[in-house]
Protein backbone atom coordinates (compact mmCIF):
# COMPACT_ATOMS: atom_id res chain seq x y z
CA UNK A 1 0.00 0.00 0.00
CA UNK A 2 1.29 3.50 -0.64
CA UNK A 3 1.58 6.17 1.19
CA UNK A 4 -0.46 9.85 0.26
CA UNK A 5 2.89 11.46 -0.01
CA UNK A 6 4.61 9.39 -2.34
CA UNK A 7 0.74 10.06 -4.46
CA UNK A 8 1.41 13.62 -3.71
CA UNK A 9 5.43 13.84 -5.01
CA UNK A 10 4.71 11.54 -7.66
CA UNK A 11 1.91 13.39 -9.25
CA UNK A 12 3.66 16.51 -8.57
CA UNK A 13 6.86 15.46 -10.54
CA UNK A 14 4.83 14.03 -13.76
CA UNK A 15 1.82 17.00 -13.75
CA UNK A 16 3.98 20.05 -12.34
CA UNK A 17 7.58 19.43 -13.09
CA UNK A 18 6.68 17.59 -16.49
CA UNK A 19 8.98 14.69 -15.40
CA UNK A 20 7.50 11.47 -18.13
CA UNK A 21 6.11 8.48 -16.69
CA UNK A 22 9.13 6.36 -17.68
CA UNK A 23 11.34 8.16 -15.40
CA UNK A 24 9.18 8.76 -12.63
CA UNK A 25 8.99 4.81 -12.85
CA UNK A 26 12.68 4.95 -12.24
CA UNK A 27 13.07 7.74 -9.80
CA UNK A 28 10.84 6.18 -7.31
CA UNK A 29 11.08 2.65 -8.45
CA UNK A 30 6.93 2.51 -8.75
CA UNK A 31 6.02 0.48 -12.06
CA UNK A 32 4.77 2.90 -15.14
CA UNK A 33 1.43 1.38 -14.35
CA UNK A 34 1.24 2.52 -10.94
CA UNK A 35 2.33 5.46 -12.53
CA UNK A 36 -0.65 5.74 -14.38
CA UNK A 37 -3.07 5.22 -11.77
CA UNK A 38 -1.55 7.49 -9.43
CA UNK A 39 -2.24 9.89 -12.06
CA UNK A 40 -6.06 8.92 -11.87
CA UNK A 41 -6.51 9.34 -8.01
CA UNK A 42 -5.05 12.02 -5.81
CA UNK A 43 -5.43 9.15 -2.80
CA UNK A 44 -4.77 5.71 -2.61
CA UNK A 45 -7.71 4.34 -3.74
CA UNK A 46 -7.56 1.28 -1.70
CA UNK A 47 -8.30 -2.25 -2.36
CA UNK A 48 -11.66 -2.53 -4.77
CA UNK A 49 -13.41 -5.51 -5.97
CA UNK A 50 -15.97 -5.34 -8.68
CA UNK A 51 -18.00 -8.28 -8.03
CA UNK A 52 -17.52 -10.89 -5.46
CA UNK A 53 -15.78 -14.07 -6.51
CA UNK A 54 -18.35 -17.16 -7.41
CA UNK A 55 -17.79 -20.13 -5.19
CA UNK A 56 -17.37 -23.08 -7.08
CA UNK A 57 -19.24 -25.56 -4.16
CA UNK A 58 -21.91 -22.72 -3.54
CA UNK A 59 -22.70 -21.39 -6.71
CA UNK A 60 -24.93 -23.98 -7.98
CA UNK A 61 -26.73 -23.47 -4.96
CA UNK A 62 -27.42 -20.15 -4.62
CA UNK A 63 -30.65 -19.78 -7.08
CA UNK A 64 -31.87 -22.77 -4.07
CA UNK A 65 -31.10 -20.88 -1.50
CA UNK A 66 -32.21 -17.61 -2.89
CA UNK A 67 -35.64 -20.22 -3.54
CA UNK A 68 -35.68 -20.41 -0.02
CA UNK A 69 -35.14 -16.98 1.34
CA UNK A 70 -37.79 -15.52 -1.11
CA UNK A 71 -40.57 -18.60 0.76
CA UNK A 72 -40.04 -17.24 3.61
CA UNK A 73 -41.15 -13.45 3.46
CA UNK A 74 -44.04 -15.66 3.67
CA UNK A 75 -43.62 -17.45 6.81
CA UNK A 76 -43.77 -16.69 10.93
CA UNK A 77 -40.60 -14.75 11.84
CA UNK A 78 -39.59 -17.44 14.15
CA UNK A 79 -40.29 -20.02 12.06
CA UNK A 80 -37.69 -18.54 8.81
CA UNK A 81 -34.33 -20.46 7.75
CA UNK A 82 -31.52 -19.56 9.78
CA UNK A 83 -28.02 -19.69 7.99
CA UNK A 84 -26.81 -22.68 9.92
CA UNK A 85 -30.52 -24.33 9.12
CA UNK A 86 -29.55 -24.02 5.17
CA UNK A 87 -26.47 -24.92 5.85
CA UNK A 88 -27.65 -28.31 7.18
CA UNK A 89 -29.91 -28.69 4.64
CA UNK A 90 -27.23 -28.39 1.86
CA UNK A 91 -25.06 -31.21 3.57
CA UNK A 92 -28.11 -33.21 3.88
CA UNK A 93 -30.56 -32.87 0.81
CA UNK A 94 -27.95 -31.57 -1.74
CA UNK A 95 -24.74 -32.80 -0.92
CA UNK A 96 -23.13 -29.76 -0.04
CA UNK A 97 -19.62 -30.42 0.87
CA UNK A 98 -18.15 -26.34 1.42
CA UNK A 99 -18.01 -24.80 5.15
CA UNK A 100 -20.23 -22.72 6.96
CA UNK A 101 -18.73 -19.87 6.45
CA UNK A 102 -19.77 -18.95 2.90
CA UNK A 103 -23.15 -20.30 3.18
CA UNK A 104 -23.35 -17.88 6.33
CA UNK A 105 -21.66 -14.90 3.84
CA UNK A 106 -24.01 -15.27 1.20
CA UNK A 107 -27.31 -15.25 3.27
CA UNK A 108 -26.13 -12.41 5.25
CA UNK A 109 -25.92 -10.88 1.83
CA UNK A 110 -28.79 -12.21 0.48
CA UNK A 111 -31.01 -10.87 3.44
CA UNK A 112 -29.46 -7.36 3.18
CA UNK A 113 -30.56 -6.88 -0.34
CA UNK A 114 -33.73 -7.98 0.59
CA UNK A 115 -34.59 -5.57 3.40
CA UNK A 116 -36.88 -2.94 3.28
CA UNK A 117 -36.08 0.94 2.06
CA UNK A 118 -37.98 3.58 3.83
CA UNK A 119 -38.70 7.35 3.07
CA UNK A 120 -38.71 10.22 5.38
CA UNK A 121 -42.33 11.77 6.13
CA UNK A 122 -43.21 15.23 7.00
CA UNK A 123 -46.23 15.74 9.49
CA UNK A 124 -49.03 18.42 9.52
CA UNK A 125 -50.47 20.08 12.25
CA UNK A 126 -53.73 18.52 13.26
CA UNK A 127 -53.36 15.04 12.87
CA UNK A 128 -52.68 11.77 15.15
CA UNK A 129 -51.16 8.16 16.00
CA UNK A 130 -52.89 5.85 18.59
CA UNK A 131 -51.89 2.38 19.36
CA UNK A 132 -51.48 0.05 22.95
CA UNK A 133 -48.70 -1.06 24.36
CA UNK A 134 -48.66 -3.54 27.35
CA UNK A 135 -46.12 -3.27 30.58
CA UNK A 136 -46.22 -4.46 34.50
CA UNK A 137 -46.86 -2.96 37.29
CA UNK A 138 -48.15 -3.23 40.89
CA UNK A 139 -51.72 -1.82 41.62
CA UNK A 140 -53.02 -1.95 45.19
CA UNK A 141 -49.82 -4.25 46.06
CA UNK A 142 -50.70 -6.67 43.33
CA UNK A 143 -48.14 -7.20 40.21
CA UNK A 144 -50.19 -7.20 37.08
CA UNK A 145 -49.62 -6.43 33.78
CA UNK A 146 -51.50 -3.37 32.35
CA UNK A 147 -52.22 -2.37 29.15
CA UNK A 148 -51.86 1.36 27.65
CA UNK A 149 -53.48 3.42 25.04
CA UNK A 150 -50.83 6.32 23.61
CA UNK A 151 -52.06 9.01 21.42
CA UNK A 152 -49.35 11.05 19.21
CA UNK A 153 -49.53 14.16 17.90
CA UNK A 154 -46.39 13.44 15.08
CA UNK A 155 -46.44 17.27 14.24
CA UNK A 156 -45.46 18.70 17.91
CA UNK A 157 -44.99 15.10 19.58
CA UNK A 158 -47.31 15.86 21.80
CA UNK A 159 -48.71 13.09 24.04
CA UNK A 160 -51.17 11.21 25.80
CA UNK A 161 -51.36 7.61 27.82
CA UNK A 162 -53.99 6.30 30.09
CA UNK A 163 -53.50 2.80 31.65
CA UNK A 164 -56.46 0.11 31.18
CA UNK A 165 -56.67 -3.87 33.29
CA UNK A 166 -57.36 -5.37 29.54
CA UNK A 167 -57.40 -3.69 25.81
CA UNK A 168 -60.99 -3.68 25.07
CA UNK A 169 -63.29 -1.97 22.68
CA UNK A 170 -64.62 0.34 25.54
CA UNK A 171 -61.18 1.09 26.81
CA UNK A 172 -60.15 1.90 23.20
CA UNK A 173 -63.00 4.54 23.27
CA UNK A 174 -62.57 5.43 26.45
CA UNK A 175 -58.82 6.18 25.47
CA UNK A 176 -59.66 8.34 22.72
CA UNK A 177 -62.58 10.25 25.48
CA UNK A 178 -59.49 11.24 27.60
CA UNK A 179 -56.78 12.39 25.25
CA UNK A 180 -59.40 14.04 23.13
CA UNK A 181 -60.22 16.11 26.97
CA UNK A 182 -56.33 16.07 28.14
CA UNK A 183 -55.44 17.59 23.92
CA UNK A 184 -58.72 20.33 24.53
CA UNK A 185 -59.82 19.28 20.86
CA UNK A 186 -60.32 16.20 18.17
CA UNK A 187 -57.85 15.85 15.31
CA UNK A 188 -58.49 16.03 11.90
CA UNK A 189 -57.39 12.49 11.58
CA UNK A 190 -55.89 9.79 13.56
CA UNK A 191 -53.63 6.54 12.12
CA UNK A 192 -54.27 3.44 13.47
CA UNK A 193 -52.90 -0.24 13.05
CA UNK A 194 -55.43 -2.92 11.74
CA UNK A 195 -56.73 -3.63 15.31
CA UNK A 196 -59.47 -5.50 15.37
CA UNK A 197 -61.19 -2.85 18.37
CA UNK A 198 -61.86 -0.88 15.33
CA UNK A 199 -61.35 -3.06 12.13
CA UNK A 200 -63.90 -5.55 12.17
CA UNK A 201 -62.77 -7.14 8.86
CA UNK A 202 -61.38 -6.00 5.70
CA UNK A 203 -62.69 -7.35 2.39
CA UNK A 204 -61.37 -7.17 -0.97
CA UNK A 205 -59.54 -4.44 -2.35
CA UNK A 206 -58.52 -3.00 1.18
CA UNK A 207 -61.58 -2.19 2.04
CA UNK A 208 -61.81 -1.58 6.06
CA UNK A 209 -65.13 -2.63 7.72
CA UNK A 210 -65.11 -0.87 10.78
CA UNK A 211 -66.69 -2.91 14.00
CA UNK A 212 -69.53 -1.00 15.79
CA UNK A 213 -68.58 0.96 19.00
CA UNK A 214 -65.29 2.58 16.45
CA UNK A 215 -68.57 3.52 14.19
CA UNK A 216 -69.71 5.37 16.89
CA UNK A 217 -67.47 6.82 18.49
CA UNK A 218 -65.87 7.78 15.19
CA UNK A 219 -69.84 9.93 14.14
CA UNK A 220 -69.30 11.45 18.06
CA UNK A 221 -66.28 13.16 16.87
CA UNK A 222 -66.54 13.07 13.60
CA UNK A 223 -62.48 12.44 12.91
CA UNK A 224 -60.83 10.84 9.87
CA UNK A 225 -59.36 7.25 10.50
CA UNK A 226 -56.39 6.36 8.32
CA UNK A 227 -55.33 2.93 8.67
CA UNK A 228 -51.27 1.10 8.13
CA UNK A 229 -50.62 -1.86 6.10
CA UNK A 230 -51.05 -5.14 7.91
CA UNK A 231 -48.08 -5.89 9.78
CA UNK A 232 -46.23 -3.00 8.76
CA UNK A 233 -45.52 -1.03 12.12
CA UNK A 234 -43.34 1.44 10.25
CA UNK A 235 -46.74 3.05 9.02
CA UNK A 236 -47.48 4.61 12.04
CA UNK A 237 -43.79 4.91 13.43
CA UNK A 238 -44.26 7.79 15.45
CA UNK A 239 -46.35 6.20 17.99
CA UNK A 240 -44.69 3.30 17.48
CA UNK A 241 -41.72 4.98 19.29
CA UNK A 242 -43.54 6.33 22.18
CA UNK A 243 -45.18 3.38 22.78
CA UNK A 244 -41.59 1.95 23.68
CA UNK A 245 -40.69 5.71 24.81
CA UNK A 246 -42.91 5.41 28.01
CA UNK A 247 -42.31 1.82 28.91
CA UNK A 248 -38.23 2.89 29.54
CA UNK A 249 -39.40 6.61 30.78
CA UNK A 250 -42.88 6.14 32.82
CA UNK A 251 -42.67 2.83 33.93
CA UNK A 252 -39.13 2.14 34.71
CA UNK A 253 -38.62 1.18 37.73
CA UNK A 254 -41.76 -0.67 38.11
CA UNK A 255 -44.99 1.84 38.82
CA UNK A 256 -46.47 1.14 41.94
CA UNK A 257 -50.02 2.70 42.63
CA UNK A 258 -53.08 2.01 45.28
CA UNK A 259 -55.21 1.86 41.61
CA UNK A 260 -55.69 2.54 38.17
CA UNK A 261 -56.86 6.35 38.65
CA UNK A 262 -53.58 7.00 40.49
CA UNK A 263 -51.91 5.46 38.35
CA UNK A 264 -53.16 7.22 35.11
CA UNK A 265 -53.07 10.83 37.31
CA UNK A 266 -49.28 9.81 37.63
CA UNK A 267 -48.79 9.56 33.79
CA UNK A 268 -51.05 12.60 32.97
CA UNK A 269 -48.02 14.52 34.98
CA UNK A 270 -45.55 12.57 33.16
CA UNK A 271 -47.08 13.77 29.60
CA UNK A 272 -47.54 17.69 30.82
CA UNK A 273 -44.28 17.41 31.96
CA UNK A 274 -42.27 15.91 28.78
CA UNK A 275 -44.22 18.78 27.02
CA UNK A 276 -40.90 21.42 28.70
CA UNK A 277 -38.87 19.58 26.47
CA UNK A 278 -36.59 20.27 23.43
CA UNK A 279 -36.60 17.49 20.82
CA UNK A 280 -33.52 16.64 18.39
CA UNK A 281 -33.56 18.84 15.31
CA UNK A 282 -36.06 21.91 17.14
CA UNK A 283 -35.76 24.87 18.91
CA UNK A 284 -38.52 24.78 20.38
CA UNK A 285 -40.63 23.23 23.16
CA UNK A 286 -43.46 20.22 22.51
CA UNK A 287 -45.92 22.62 23.90
CA UNK A 288 -45.14 25.37 22.20
CA UNK A 289 -45.27 23.44 18.42
CA UNK A 290 -48.60 22.01 19.87
CA UNK A 291 -50.08 25.06 19.50
CA UNK A 292 -50.26 24.98 15.66
CA UNK A 293 -51.81 21.09 16.54
CA UNK A 294 -54.24 23.03 18.54
CA UNK A 295 -55.22 25.40 15.67
CA UNK A 296 -56.11 22.56 13.62
CA UNK A 297 -57.94 20.61 15.84
CA UNK A 298 -61.62 20.07 15.47
CA UNK A 299 -63.51 21.60 18.28
CA UNK A 300 -65.38 19.25 20.97
CA UNK A 301 -69.03 17.87 20.90
CA UNK A 302 -70.99 19.34 23.73
CA UNK A 303 -70.64 16.03 25.93
CA UNK A 304 -68.72 13.05 25.52
CA UNK A 305 -68.98 9.85 24.18
CA UNK A 306 -70.18 7.19 25.81
CA UNK A 307 -67.42 4.77 26.20
CA UNK A 308 -69.43 1.23 26.90
CA UNK A 309 -70.01 -1.46 25.43
CA UNK A 310 -73.48 -2.71 25.10
CA UNK A 311 -75.21 -6.19 25.10
CA UNK A 312 -78.94 -7.08 25.40
CA UNK A 313 -79.56 -10.14 27.72
CA UNK A 314 -82.11 -11.27 30.17
CA UNK A 315 -82.11 -12.39 33.90
CA UNK A 316 -81.81 -15.82 35.05
CA UNK A 317 -83.61 -17.09 37.77
CA UNK A 318 -81.35 -16.39 39.81
CA UNK A 319 -81.46 -12.55 39.46
CA UNK A 320 -78.38 -12.65 37.41
CA UNK A 321 -76.80 -11.01 34.41
CA UNK A 322 -74.27 -12.44 32.60
CA UNK A 323 -71.50 -10.09 30.72
CA UNK A 324 -68.15 -11.25 29.18
CA UNK A 325 -68.49 -14.55 31.21
CA UNK A 326 -68.94 -13.03 34.71
CA UNK A 327 -72.41 -12.48 36.43
CA UNK A 328 -73.38 -9.18 37.84
CA UNK A 329 -76.81 -9.18 40.22
CA UNK A 330 -80.12 -7.07 39.47
CA UNK A 331 -82.94 -6.68 42.07
CA UNK A 332 -85.25 -9.33 42.37
CA UNK A 333 -88.06 -7.91 40.71
CA UNK A 334 -86.15 -8.15 37.62
CA UNK A 335 -86.22 -11.68 37.70
CA UNK A 336 -86.39 -12.84 33.54
CA UNK A 337 -86.82 -9.62 32.12
CA UNK A 338 -84.97 -8.33 29.18
CA UNK A 339 -81.89 -5.86 30.26
CA UNK A 340 -79.27 -3.91 28.72
CA UNK A 341 -75.73 -4.54 30.06
CA UNK A 342 -73.33 -1.63 30.01
CA UNK A 343 -69.61 -2.76 30.38
CA UNK A 344 -67.46 0.17 30.86
CA UNK A 345 -64.03 0.33 32.00
CA UNK A 346 -64.29 0.04 35.62
CA UNK A 347 -67.90 -0.97 35.80
CA UNK A 348 -70.88 -2.78 34.93
CA UNK A 349 -74.46 -0.66 34.58
CA UNK A 350 -77.47 -3.03 34.23
CA UNK A 351 -80.65 -1.11 32.76
CA UNK A 352 -84.25 -2.09 32.14
CA UNK A 353 -86.31 -0.28 30.08
CA UNK A 354 -84.42 3.15 29.98
CA UNK A 355 -83.83 2.92 33.99
CA UNK A 356 -80.18 1.95 35.30
CA UNK A 357 -81.43 -0.52 38.08
CA UNK A 358 -77.47 -1.93 39.18
CA UNK A 359 -74.17 -0.87 39.26
CA UNK A 360 -71.00 -2.94 40.06
CA UNK A 361 -67.45 -2.70 39.61
CA UNK A 362 -66.82 -4.77 36.72
CA UNK A 363 -64.82 -7.98 37.31
CA UNK A 364 -61.97 -8.90 35.09
CA UNK A 365 -61.59 -12.57 36.53
CA UNK A 366 -63.21 -15.14 34.51
CA UNK A 367 -66.59 -17.27 35.76
CA UNK A 368 -66.86 -14.71 38.66
CA UNK A 369 -69.88 -13.70 40.65
CA UNK A 370 -70.91 -10.06 41.58
CA UNK A 371 -73.36 -9.43 44.38
CA UNK A 372 -74.89 -6.60 45.96
CA UNK A 373 -76.88 -8.23 49.16
CA UNK A 374 -79.35 -5.45 49.33
CA UNK A 375 -80.34 -6.88 45.52
CA UNK A 376 -81.58 -10.19 47.51
CA UNK A 377 -83.37 -9.23 50.57
CA UNK A 378 -87.09 -8.55 49.22
CA UNK A 379 -86.70 -12.03 48.12
CA UNK A 380 -85.34 -13.28 51.27
CA UNK A 381 -88.20 -11.66 53.21
CA UNK A 382 -90.66 -13.82 51.60
CA UNK A 383 -87.77 -17.30 51.86
CA UNK A 384 -86.33 -16.69 55.63
CA UNK A 385 -85.21 -19.80 56.05
CA UNK A 386 -82.41 -19.20 53.49
CA UNK A 387 -81.12 -16.28 54.75
CA UNK A 388 -77.71 -18.26 56.74
CA UNK A 389 -77.20 -19.81 53.64
CA UNK A 390 -77.39 -17.03 51.17
CA UNK A 391 -74.47 -16.95 49.03
CA UNK A 392 -75.18 -12.98 48.00
CA UNK A 393 -74.78 -12.31 51.63
CA UNK A 394 -71.34 -13.78 52.11
CA UNK A 395 -68.72 -10.98 52.84
CA UNK A 396 -71.20 -9.22 53.51
CA UNK A 397 -69.12 -7.45 56.90
CA UNK A 398 -71.99 -6.20 59.40
CA UNK A 399 -71.31 -4.13 62.42
CA UNK A 400 -71.71 -6.50 65.43
CA UNK A 401 -74.98 -4.59 66.93
CA UNK A 402 -76.90 -6.15 63.61
CA UNK A 403 -75.73 -9.82 64.63
CA UNK A 404 -76.90 -9.23 68.11
CA UNK A 405 -80.03 -7.51 67.05
CA UNK A 406 -80.69 -11.00 65.32
CA UNK A 407 -80.45 -12.81 68.20
CA UNK A 408 -82.42 -11.13 70.51
CA UNK A 409 -84.97 -11.08 67.77
CA UNK A 410 -84.89 -14.76 66.56
CA UNK A 411 -84.71 -15.50 70.61
CA UNK A 412 -88.28 -13.27 71.46
CA UNK A 413 -90.24 -14.22 68.36
CA UNK A 414 -89.00 -16.81 66.65
CA UNK A 415 -89.39 -17.44 62.23
CA UNK A 416 -90.98 -13.66 62.77
CA UNK A 417 -88.16 -12.36 64.62
CA UNK A 418 -85.72 -13.49 61.46
CA UNK A 419 -88.36 -12.04 59.06
CA UNK A 420 -88.35 -8.91 61.15
CA UNK A 421 -84.75 -8.85 61.28
CA UNK A 422 -84.74 -8.91 57.25
CA UNK A 423 -86.58 -5.82 57.45
CA UNK A 424 -84.27 -4.17 59.52
CA UNK A 425 -81.75 -5.25 56.69
CA UNK A 426 -83.72 -3.80 54.27
CA UNK A 427 -83.04 -0.52 55.66
CA UNK A 428 -79.96 -0.29 54.18
CA UNK A 429 -82.03 0.02 50.77
CA UNK A 430 -83.08 3.94 51.55
CA UNK A 431 -80.21 4.56 53.91
CA UNK A 432 -76.84 3.98 54.40
CA UNK A 433 -75.01 1.13 56.48
CA UNK A 434 -73.73 3.50 59.06
CA UNK A 435 -76.71 5.48 59.49
CA UNK A 436 -78.66 2.09 60.04
CA UNK A 437 -76.14 0.39 62.64
CA UNK A 438 -76.25 3.19 64.69
CA UNK A 439 -80.08 3.02 64.95
CA UNK A 440 -79.74 -0.14 65.56
CA UNK A 441 -76.92 0.35 68.77
CA UNK A 442 -79.26 2.88 69.69
CA UNK A 443 -82.44 0.43 70.04
CA UNK A 444 -80.14 -1.87 71.81
CA UNK A 445 -79.39 0.32 74.32
CA UNK A 446 -83.00 1.31 74.84
CA UNK A 447 -84.43 -2.17 74.72
CA UNK A 448 -86.78 -1.76 71.77
CA UNK A 449 -85.98 -4.72 70.33
CA UNK A 450 -87.72 -4.30 66.89
CA UNK A 451 -88.01 -3.04 63.54
CA UNK A 452 -90.40 -0.10 64.30
CA UNK A 453 -87.99 1.05 66.59
CA UNK A 454 -85.13 1.13 64.28
CA UNK A 455 -86.68 2.65 61.80
CA UNK A 456 -88.13 5.78 64.29
CA UNK A 457 -84.88 6.35 65.54
CA UNK A 458 -83.73 6.25 62.04
CA UNK A 459 -85.76 8.91 60.62
CA UNK A 460 -85.58 11.01 64.27
CA UNK A 461 -81.82 11.08 63.82
CA UNK A 462 -82.14 12.13 60.19
CA UNK A 463 -84.85 15.13 61.29
CA UNK A 464 -82.98 16.04 63.66
CA UNK A 465 -85.82 15.46 66.54
CA UNK A 466 -86.37 13.40 69.57
CA UNK A 467 -87.58 9.98 68.98
CA UNK A 468 -91.23 9.26 70.83
CA UNK A 469 -92.27 5.34 70.56
CA UNK A 470 -95.24 4.01 70.91
CA UNK A 471 -94.66 0.70 73.18
CA UNK A 472 -98.64 -0.16 72.44
CA UNK A 473 -96.83 -2.18 69.06
CA UNK A 474 -94.75 -3.83 71.07
CA UNK A 475 -97.02 -6.23 73.55
CA UNK A 476 -93.80 -8.56 74.33
CA UNK A 477 -91.55 -5.68 75.87
CA UNK A 478 -92.56 -5.84 80.09
CA UNK A 479 -95.43 -3.08 80.61
CA UNK A 480 -95.10 -0.75 83.10
CA UNK A 481 -98.39 1.33 85.05
CA UNK A 482 -97.80 4.80 86.11
CA UNK A 483 -100.38 6.48 88.17
CA UNK A 484 -101.81 10.06 88.38
CA UNK A 485 -99.82 11.54 91.59
CA UNK A 486 -102.75 13.05 94.01
CA UNK A 487 -101.25 16.34 96.26
CA UNK A 488 -103.20 14.24 99.80
CA UNK A 489 -100.81 11.99 99.07
CA UNK A 490 -97.71 13.62 99.33
CA UNK A 491 -99.41 15.53 103.11
CA UNK A 492 -100.24 11.92 104.08
CA UNK A 493 -96.42 11.02 103.45
CA UNK A 494 -95.42 14.26 105.18
CA UNK A 495 -97.87 13.05 108.36
CA UNK A 496 -96.15 9.53 108.60
CA UNK A 497 -92.93 10.72 108.48
CA UNK A 498 -93.30 13.07 111.62
CA UNK A 499 -95.17 10.57 113.49
CA UNK A 500 -92.33 8.16 113.24
CA UNK A 501 -89.78 10.69 114.01
CA UNK A 502 -91.46 10.94 117.66
CA UNK A 503 -91.29 7.76 117.51
CA UNK A 504 -87.67 7.53 117.72
CA UNK A 505 -87.61 10.20 120.45
CA UNK A 506 -86.77 12.95 117.75
CA UNK A 507 -88.43 15.97 118.25
CA UNK A 508 -90.58 16.95 115.59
Amino acid sequence: MFTVELYARIRRAVMVDGVSRREAAVRFGVHRNTITKMLQYSVPPGYRRRDRPASKKLGPQMAWIDAILEVDRGVHRKQRHTAQRIFERLRDERGFSGGYTIVREYVAEATSRCREMFVPLSHRPGHAQADFGEADGFIAGKKVRFHYFCMDLPHSDGCFVKAYPAETAEAFCDGHVAAFAFFGGVPQSILYDNTRLAVARIVKGGERLRSHMFSELQSHYLFNDRFGRPGKGNDKGKVEGLVGYVRRNFMTPLPVEDSFDALNARFARACTRRGQAILRGHTSTITERMRADLAAFMPLPPAPYDACHKVATRVSSLSLVRYRNNDYSVPTRYGHQEVLAKGYVGRVEIACRGETVASHIRSYETADFIYNPLHYLSLLEHKSKALDQAAPLDGWVLAECIHRLRRLMETRMGNAGRREFIQVLRLMEDFRQHEVEQAVTEALRLGAISFDAVKMLLLAKLENRPARLDLTFYPYLPAATVGTTDPRAYLGLVASSRSVSVTAGVPA
